[in-house]
């Protein structure tokens, strides 16, 4: 799924996310991750997941990179809520601090993304992923380089 050539010309980056979830579409990390962005607003981004063994580590816990991937997407996702209709972005940095482990039985996780500003040339956006008891499991910081389409 390309989201920007599957769209109609002329969507703001908002209206793209909008389109996305209203079709009930998902990319494929997010097909092979089982994860689903559950809420889009201007500068704010959701997505839900059960962690489960689809992403165990050899160790038996969820890996690392199924966190940094659910913060990634959040992040990146409220930035691209900030987009104009010709406007793309892309991960530059993004810094992961992990609080508690998820293993399968941690049951129903989200991850939040927030712009925390948004300029011509860059953007930066902040995440967590709390369980379902608002726990803290990991933090995020992002920065997203924002150019022309």
């Amino acid at each position: 799924m390309n989201l920007f050539n599957e769209t109609e010309a002329g969507l703001t980056g908002l209206e793209q996310m909008q389109a996305m979830i209203a079709a009930g579409r998902r990319p494929g990390i997010a097909q092979s991750l089982d994860i689903n962005l559950v809420e889009i607003e201007e500068g704010r981004a959701v997505f839900e997941g059960i962690p489960g063994p689809h992403a165990f580590n050899p160790i038996g816990t969820i890996h690392g990179g199924y966190a940094a991937t659910l913060l990634d997407s959040a992040c990146g996702c409220a930035v691209h809520s900030r987009l104009a209709p010709d406007q793309a972005y892309t991960t530059l940095e993004l810094k992961v601090a992990y609080h508690r482990a998820m293993t399968a039985e941690t049951g129903l996780i989200r991850a939040e993304g927030l712009v925390v500003s948004f300029g011509r040339r860059a953007a930066f956006s902040e995440g967590r992923i709390t369980d379902m008891s608002g726990r803290l499991i990991a933090s995020a910081t992002s920065t997203l380089l924002v150019f022309a389409r």
